[in-house]
C-alpha cells in the first residue's frame, strides 16, 4: 500500500503549530458519564482501559460503556500490553496473574474487531507525535507515547468510532492537531 506524504502534511499541517497547545476545558470534551448510548455504541478501547480492568479500578461510567457497547481493539494496544507483560518482573507473585489476565483478554478479541494502522495512519501519527513533541517540549519517551496514542486515535477515526481512554489531556492535544476523530474520557 502506498500513501501520499504531501497529503498527510496538508492534513496535519505541522508548520501551522508553533506554540504550546493547551488542553481544552472539560465541558467541551465528552466524558463517559455524559456519553449517550448512540455516541458509545462502538468504542476502540485504549490500553489504559485494559489496565484499569485488570486492577478492578475501571470507573462505573466507563465500565457501563464497555459492557453496553461493541468493543474494538487496536493492534497498538495489544503491543503495549505485550510489552508491559515482558517488562514486568516475573519474580513477583502478581506476574502470573498479569500474564494470564492479559493473555485471556487478548485471546478473546474477535479478529474482526482488531484494528491495525495502515501506512497513511503511521505517517500522520508520526507527524502528530513530532508536532506535539516540538510544541509541548516533550521528552523522547513522551514522543513515543504520543505516537502510540496518535496511532490509536487515527485508527479509530478511520473506522468512525471514538476511543475510550483515561488519557484525556494527550488525546485532547492529538484531537486538536488532527480533528476528525473523537474520544470519550473517564
Amino acid at each position: 500500500m502506498t500513501f501520499d506524504l504531501a497529503a498527510s502534511l496538508r492534513r496535519i499541517k505541522p508548520d501551522k503549530w508553533r506554540g504550546q497547545l493547551t488542553p481544552r476545558p472539560l465541558h467541551v470534551l465528552l466524558a463517559a458519564a455524559q456519553a449517550t448510548p448512540d455516541q458509545a455504541r462502538r468504542l476502540l478501547l485504549d490500553t489504559n482501559v485494559y489496565i484499569h480492568l485488570a486492577a478492578g479500578s475501571l470507573p462505573l461510567d466507563a465500565q457501563t460503556l464497555v459492557e453496553h457497547g461493541v468493543a474494538y481493539h487496536s493492534s497498538v494496544c495489544i503491543g503495549e500490553l505485550a510489552a508491559g507483560i515482558a517488562n514486568a518482573d516475573p519474580s513477583l507473585p502478581s506476574w502470573r496473574f498479569l500474564r494470564d489476565f492479559y493473555q485471556a483478554q487478548i485471546t478473546s478479541f474477535p479478529v474482526s474487531r482488531i484494528l491495525t494502522p495502515d501506512a497513511a495512519i503511521w505517517a500522520e501519527a508520526s507527524l502528530i507525535a513530532g508536532t506535539l513533541a516540538r510544541c509541548q517540549n516533550w521528552q523522547r519517551h513522551q514522543r513515543k507515547e504520543a505516537l502510540n496514542d496518535a496511532l490509536i486515535f487515527l485508527t479509530a477515526a478511520k473506522a468512525g468510532i471514538p476511543v475510550l481512554t483515561a488519557d484525556r489531556e494527550d488525546f485532547d492535544l492529538i484531537e486538536q492537531v488532527a480533528p476528525g476523530g473523537r474520544f470519550i474520557y473517564f
